[in-house]
């Protein structure tokens, strides 16, 4: 016995068996992104007296280079995910929803690779 209606089981309607992926993805950028976090406030905290040419010297370390560029990675797939689903939530129209899809993607690919960039053109370039 089903106990889905008798139109629900005319139509084929039910669960679309996805965002399944999406909910593991947001969760584990997420765990990812605490320990980033605490360790750029601390390091923040330890570079906090330190001039122009301390912070090059900490950032040249490939570690701190490798982690930094983690961290804006992970952040802003992180974002994109939390966005795409208020977007998808909240917008009416389906144009409206794949418009906004649209923007928040290419913008998290663009300042991502923006800051990715930046941060190894100051590592290594100075």
């Amino acid at each position: 016995m089903s106990m889905r209606s008798a139109l629900g089981r005319a139509r084929g309607l039910g669960s679309a068996k996805e965002g399944v992926g999406h909910w593991w993805a947001q969760r584990l950028t997420g765990l990812a992104l605490a320990p980033l976090a605490l360790w750029l406030v601390a390091s923040v905290i330890r570079l906090s007296r330190t001039d122009y040419d301390g912070l090059h010297l900490w950032m040249s370390r490939p570690g701190n280079t490798a982690l930094l560029i983690l961290l804006v990675v992970v952040g802003f797939h992180h974002a994109q995910l939390g966005l795409q689903v208020v977007i998808e939530d909240y917008a009416g129209k389906e144009s409206v929803k794949f418009a906004g899809l649209i923007i928040v993607k290419f913008l998290a690919l663009l300042l991502g690779t923006f800051s990715v960039v930046s941060i190894v053109k100051f590592a290594f370039g100075g």
